[in-house]
């Protein structure tokens, strides 16, 4: 079974359609990227994927559930990490993933999840410190691991190291693929066309609100005679 099927997706403000009508599946443990410029649609869709738009038509399955339909249902076993996502600024670090720990367990479970999340954020010990003095680096590793320690069913993912160094980027790599592995489903957003390629299996061009291209990175590279995905990107748009 797909863990997301998405056919002629519209998202409309008014008379302006941010998203045109966009179809595409991702498989269960697929780590599935959307790409493309600032204003091509990926937030949108991921905002609609996460239940905080509305859907002006089309249709949206996610691990079976449809999503106009039952989207309290699929809030249940998905977890969304924004772009410009932050953390309660007064708590510590390890005080945050308690506090977000709580809302899915309780007791020895809970603790299992924080465990888990101090094991993603890996700040040492910064974590003991509050948010409010984390780098925007620290803050985000803090927030990834808050979006992954649930081990959701799907991860939507909103420009994944936004903010984070060379290093701390790759690290946080390293986590999502480790948990799609352990069978979360992965979509993520972004504009570093670098990351996708070496992070996703499949990716999606998105321009104007339309997908332009789909394939695996070594698909596309082929099919449009180019060295790297920003190359791929700028040759479908042509098209």
């Amino acid at each position: 079974m797909n863990a997301i099927e998405v056919k002629d997706l519209v998202k409309s403000y008014g008379s302006y359609q941010a998203v045109k009508g966009i179809s595409f599946s991702v498989k269960e443990g697929e780590v599935y990227g959307l790409i493309g410029p600032n204003g091509a649609g990926k937030t949108t869709t991921l905002r609609v994927l996460s239940t905080l738009l509305e859907v002006t038509s089309g249709s949206i399955m996610v691990h079976g559930v449809d999503l106009r339909e039952k989207p309290e249902d699929v809030r249940k076993i998905i977890s969304y990490l924004p772009e410009d996502a932050g953390a309660y600024k007064h708590l510590k670090g390890r005080e945050y993933l308690k506090f977000i720990a709580q809302f899915f367990a309780e007791g020895k479970e809970a603790e299992v999840l924080v465990a888990r999340g101090l094991e993603i954020a890996n700040l040492g010990e910064r974590i003991d410190d509050k948010v409010e003095t984390y780098s925007k680096g620290m803050a985000r590793r803090l927030l990834v691991a808050r979006a992954l320690m649930i081990k959701p069913k799907l991860a939507i993912l909103d420009e994944l190291t936004s903010g984070l160094d060379v290093l701390n980027a790759q690290e946080i790599r390293k986590v999502v693929k480790s948990y799609a592995a352990q069978g979360t489903t992965m979509l993520l957003s972004s504009h570093n066309m670098l990351e996708v390629e070496l992070l996703c299996d499949r990716i999606a061009l998105i321009d104007d609100g339309k997908i332009v291209a789909e394939g695996t990175p070594e698909e596309l590279k082929r099919k449009y005679s180019a060295n790297n995905i920003e190359e791929v990107f700028v040759r479908a748009v042509k098209e």
